[in-house]
């Protein structure tokens, strides 16, 4: 009876063995596609091979591109992608995918392409002197296939055997010759890495403090541009940081701001990429906010990093729960209460170094996520082993903001169809707001092309937002018994202090004011 056998090649299914008559299929062992990964990276490249970073805000990405150069490596950080990366993603990549690797590797291959063709750098050099570093894994979504995406769009846009490298946690970047790490994940790289976000998260929580308050248009914009400079020469330079920091805070005190205007605050939860870029990718969410008159409450990356460190410390507790019938966990090389202390320990250095920071540069009354809390609050509706999307973090988050009366208008964003986010967290959500009917709730997806539909849905939900902070507004002046030229004539020092923040009672910022006197 005559066979045939389907020979297995990178990209087709797994092969099978029948007969003829196809009545009878024969066992034959299945051979996996694989991504044939071009990671020719050594040791000896690097002093001549640059790595591409971005992703992340525009100044953790710059203050990173300093910072990592200590280690030895060129490191380069892309601009924010914007609507022609885009359609250069749409162009090269695969059909269905999510907004965030769309915008990633049309703007990675929008840069390659203006190194060939405005700088005049042959693709073949481009190709021996440029990597890209993007963060690895296996994740519940999509995420775990971007660096095959990539390189399928690389590929078609002409940059055969483009290198994507995948950022492993705990392995760093190998040599593939077996030399040793290119870039190891030492205690000195993480530090670096850790400074990078800290001290970019806390410009950019100052920066969406004053910027709505400012007196002189743009000004915020110049000083934070000016710190961003010190803190990327200190880093570069070994320089001390603490003064760097210092020096930063006395430009920032000198911004003149108003912050008896009445604006609603707004907090952006959702997707980690759609949240955290400032450009085309979310539609410029939180500069049109701004100029709608609105006061933002990003989410630092940090909250993000301690989500991380949480979750791992919630898996091993789970494992110790399960019955050891192969007494596996004899076999671990630390005890229980050692890797709790070290994760514990781990995520006080973090919040301890984070206050350090805002300290002295000057932002006061804020504290990272308690990711322990947020779990708490939405165990109700969201299983803390889902580990989709932000996982607890988006539920406990919006319940936060309501009940603790943090923000008029609370905004989850995310890519159009990421399953996760949207069909998980939002979803979920719909129980929460009919649980808590005063949550003025807006969730909204991107796909790169939607601009105006969503500015018409937040303008919506900002008329609402408006509302409730004046309401507040006039509440503490009506039980202060003053208007707001005696406020303004009592406090100026504190109103017009860009660093000052009044104690929190309300969302509302100028009306926290009003309650300080």
């Amino acid at each position: 009876m005559q066979q045939q056998q389907f020979q297995h090649t990178p990209g087709n299914s797994i092969p099978v063995t029948f007969t003829d008559d196809r009545n009878h299929i024969a066992a034959a062992r299945p051979i996996h596609w694989f991504d044939a990964n071009p990671r020719h990276f050594t040791g000896a490249d690097r002093a001549g091979t640059t790595i591409l970073i971005g992703g992340l805000t525009v100044f953790q990405d710059e203050l990173l591109e300093a910072g990592l150069e200590t280690g030895g490596c060129k490191i380069r950080a892309l601009p924010c992608p914007d609507n022609q990366a885009f359609q250069l993603g749409k162009e090269y990549g695969n059909r269905g995918q999510c907004n965030p690797t769309y915008f990633t590797v049309g703007n990675l291959v929008k840069y390659l392409q203006q190194l060939h063709e405005v700088e005049g750098m042959s693709k073949e050099e481009i190709v021996k002197r440029y990597v890209f570093l993007t963060a690895g894994t296996c994740g519940p979504c999509r995420f775990g296939m971007y660096t095959t995406e990539y390189r399928k769009a690389l590929r078609d846009a002409g940059f055969e055997n483009f290198r994507v490298l995948s950022f492993e946690a705990g392995e760093g970047i190998k040599d593939v010759n077996g030399e040793g790490p290119t870039l190891a994940i030492t205690p000195k790289f993480v530090l670096s890495l850790l400074r990078c976000l800290i001290s970019g998260d806390v410009l950019n929580l100052l920066g969406y403090r004053i910027r709505p308050y400012e007196i002189e248009a743009g000004m915020t914009d110049r000083v934070l541009t000016e710190c961003r400079d010190i803190l990327a020469h200190a880093m570069r330079n070994k320089k001390n940081m603490l003064l760097a920091l210092y020096k930063c805070r006395r430009k920032l005190q000198a911004i003149k701001v108003n912050r008896l205007q009445v604006k609603p605050k707004v907090a952006i939860i959702g997707e980690f990429w759609a949240m955290t870029t400032e450009g085309d990718g979310n539609y410029h969410l939180q500069r049109y906010l701004e100029a709608e008159g609105a006061e933002v409450d990003i989410q630092p990356i940090m909250n993000t990093v301690l989500y991380l460190l949480w979750f791992v410390d919630f898996q091993f507790r789970q494992f110790l729960l399960l019955p050891d019938q192969n007494n596996v966990k004899e076999g671990l090389d630390f005890t229980p209460m050692k890797k709790h202390f070290l994760l514990w320990l781990t995520r006080t250095a973090m919040n301890g170094w984070f206050a350090l920071y805002s300290r002295i540069l000057g932002l006061r009354d804020y504290h990272l996520s308690d990711v322990a809390e947020l779990a708490r609050l939405s165990r109700e509706y969201h299983s803390s082993e889902v580990t989709g999307g932000e996982g607890p973090m988006e539920i406990g988050k919006l319940i936060s903001y309501v009940k603790k009366n943090k923000a008029h208008l609370v905004i989850s964003v995310k890519p159009f169809g990421c399953l996760p986010s949207s069909g998980v967290s939002d979803g979920i959500q719909s129980l929460v707001t009919s649980r808590y009917p005063e949550a003025n709730f807006l969730p909204i997806e991107t796909s790169g092309d939607g601009a105006v539909n969503v500015y018409s849905r937040v303008q919506m939900a900002l008329f609402r937002a408006r509302k409730q902070a004046q309401a507040e507004f006039a509440a503490a002046l009506a039980d202060k018994g003053m208007d707001a030229t005696d406020v303004a004539q009592q406090m100026e020092a504190k109103w017009s202090n860009a660093l000052h923040t009044p104690p929190h009672r309300q969302a509302c910022t100028a009306a926290n004011l009003v309650n300080q006197l």
